[in-house]
Order: C-alpha cells, then structure tokens, then sequence
C-alpha cells in the first residue's frame, strides 16, 4: 500500500476517486504533459489512467502513485517504479504550474528518492528527463542525480537519464 509522505510544505498521499478531476486537469494542461510520457494524451485517455491508478496499480500493490497536496488542494503527481528503461527503479513527478517557482518540485522529488532508498532499500534511483526540459534537469542535478547517457527517441527528441546512487545522498 502506498504510504503518505510529508514534506515541509507538501502531503504526498494515495489517490482517492474524488480527486479525478484535478488529476484530468493536471494532466491535460499541456505545460504539465508536454513532459510527461509520450506527451499530451486525451481527456478520456487521462481519465482512464486515473481508473487504472485504482483497478491497477493500487489494487495490485504494483508501485506506489502519490496525489501531491498543498494546503489540501491537489497540485501534482508522483511515483516511484520499476522500469525496464533504466533496468531500476524510476522517480516521475509533475507539479501544476501555479506551484511552479518556490521549491515544491524539489521537495516532491527529495521525498520520493529518500522513500526509494530509506523504505524500499534501493541503492540507486533513475529519472527520464526531455532534454528540453532544462528546469527538471537543473532540480535533478541540485539533488545529486547524474547524466548517464541519452536515448534518441522514435521522433527524434533525446531523452536524458540521470541516476543518483545512495552514496550520493544529498543532506
């Protein structure tokens, strides 16, 4: 079962249904979903993600999905998962762009690598980052992860994959 996390400013917790229509609009802004995936996707297809949230990933225990929560209102997306990309485990998270500019994507990120070390034992953690998006890029190297190669993707973009072992812990 996913477990709340919580940081200075933020509640990392599991989804509940009510939390459908913040997740859709979170994830159809396109400023959000330009970097997540694929890139945007459908209202229906968000929609149906948010059901797999629940009938899968949860009900499975397959990886723990965060709501992230300021003051009680949904303002973005974490997870930590096993992926085959980077043959490790993978942080992902997403911040709506009103929450942009004061740190909260740094803590949303801290507090999914130190549960991926500190509960799940993990000694090193990955993330997927468009090299377009230099703003992620720069939080991740602030948190100690490093570039460890590209990956030229079907459409032509570069993909960067940084890592972070657990010796590189940051304090």
């Amino acid at each position: 079962m996913t477990p709340v996390l919580r940081t200075e400013r933020l509640l990392l917790d599991p989804y509940v249904p009510e939390d459908e229509e913040a997740f859709v609009a979170l994830f159809q802004d396109t400023r959000v979903s330009r970097w997540m995936g694929d890139g945007p996707t459908t209202e229906d297809e968000d929609r149906a993600l948010f059901g797999r949230v629940f009938s899968k990933v949860y009900a499975e225990e397959l990886f723990d999905v965060w709501a992230v929560r300021r003051d009680g209102r949904l303002v973005g997306h974490a997870e930590i998962k096993r992926t085959d990309d980077v043959d490790g485990h993978e942080i992902i998270y997403a911040l709506a762009p009103e929450a942009w500019g004061c740190g909260l994507g740094t803590e949303i990120a801290e507090a999914v690598v130190a549960y991926g070390f500190d509960r799940l034992g993990l000694t090193e953690v990955h993330a997927t980052v468009a090299a377009p998006n230099t703003a992620s890029l720069a939080l991740l190297a602030r948190l100690g992860f490093a570039h460890v190669r590209d990956v030229r993707e079907d459409d032509g973009s570069t993909t960067r994959v940084l890592t972070r072992r657990r010796e590189q812990a940051v304090a």
